[in-house]
């Protein structure tokens, strides 16, 4: 049986080394998005996740803050 975390650490993973692909450099600190309802427990099981998957999280962050961010980057007038 797989654990909880054994889960959560390889789709870390997985979305870590395409990520590093994509840019053609290792990515090594993360800022995870979490669900709003998540509470410390499993905001804890999700930094443990990432340190297991050999990442340093730097923040465990909001989806809804997250989606908000990219409204306004998608539909600012400035040139980023």
């Amino acid at each position: 049986m797989v654990e909880a975390d054994d889960e959560s650490k390889q789709v870390l993973r997985k979305l870590v080394d395409d990520a590093s692909n994509f840019l053609n450099d290792k990515v090594t600190k993360v800022a995870v998005t979490v669900p709003a309802y998540f509470n410390d427990s499993h905001r804890i099981g999700t930094k443990d996740a990432g340190r297991i998957a050999d990442l340093e999280v730097l923040h465990i962050i909001n989806e809804p803050s997250v989606a908000s961010w990219a409204y306004e980057f998608e539909n600012s007038k400035f040139d980023v």
